[in-house]
């Protein structure tokens, strides 16, 4: 342990870790900052439990990692317009951004570099996330494979895609999420199939089921082969991670290295999060 009293415990191999001796409801000194900033990047996603926070603290947390905005596609806390409440009643079906591992948004053309979420209630089983590390797997893939990748871009899309019906993925039957702007579904972006990290310089994996649909100047009959390699690929166990919810756990992921899948196996409970998308500072 440091001497700024902060215990980083990683939870698995490939990414992930826990970190202790930190409560987020008051400001962090310059060193504590600078080693939870290290701790993310060195385990792509970090986990605080038993953590207090109002809406201005998580936005004031949220901005320790980057710069909170708004989600398109949902409103926000009334007076809080950058936290989007993620609500899953017991009836409800779906889970928001369920169906497969993903990083977020990637059909805007500047995606997030990170999201945030903080877990107010939770299943009493169930409702676990799994995450998976690009940089590992974008390194175990064959030479070849990744001078076939690294010229190629990926074109991402809001809406068409290979999940079905978006709008069921954002829970749009729940009565707590309140979606907006769905007339912007048809949104693409361009994005690099291999992303180089700009704070550390590695290379991962940036392609992901529910938004690629195919690569630039290609079909998506062309596409689809290579791009169901690398789905399948990616989350391979060893690359992975699982983290399981109690209230008061907060989460920060690398938006620009990770993936995630939330698990929607927890039928008949309710589950509230708060989720913040964080942009480039």
């Amino acid at each position: 342990m440091s001497a700024s009293a902060i215990e980083v415990k990683p939870i698995a191999g490939a990414l992930g870790a826990e970190i202790f001796g930190v409560d987020l409801s008051k400001p962090l000194s310059d060193a504590q900052e600078a080693e939870v900033h290290q701790a993310y990047l060195d385990h792509l996603v970090i986990f605080f439990r038993d953590q207090t926070l109002d809406e201005e603290n998580l936005v004031r947390v949220a901005g320790m990692f980057g710069q909170p905005n708004e989600y398109h596609f949902a409103k926000g806390l009334e007076g809080h317009p950058k936290i989007t409440p993620l609500v899953k009643n017991a009836e409800d079906k779906a889970n928001f951004g369920g169906g497969a591992f993903h990083a977020d948004t990637t059909y805007l053309p500047t995606p997030p570099i990170a999201t945030m979420l903080y877990g107010l209630e939770i299943p009493p089983a169930g409702g676990d996330t799994i995450f998976a590390n690009m940089y590992q797997a974008y390194d175990s893939l064959s030479v070849g494979m990744k001078a076939l990748l690294d010229p190629l871009t990926g074109i991402s899309s809001a809406g068409a895609g290979r999940v079905g019906n978006r709008k069921q993925l954002m829970n749009a039957d729940s009565k707590s999420i309140q979606l907006r702007n769905l007339d912007k579904l048809s949104m693409e972006a361009e994005q690099p199939a291999v992303r180089v990290h700009e704070e550390t310089g590695k290379q991962a994996l940036y392609v992901n089921f529910i938004h690629t649909l195919k690569f630039k100047g290609w079909t998506e009959a062309e596409s689809e082969p290579v791009l169901r390699y690398l789905f399948n690929h990616l989350k391979r166990p060893e690359f992975t991670a699982r983290f399981r919810w109690q209230p008061g756990s907060l989460a920060v992921w690398d938006n620009r290295c990770s993936q995630h899948y939330p698990i929607n196996d927890y039928q008949g409970h309710r589950r509230v999060m708060w989720r913040v998308t964080l942009e480039a500072a």
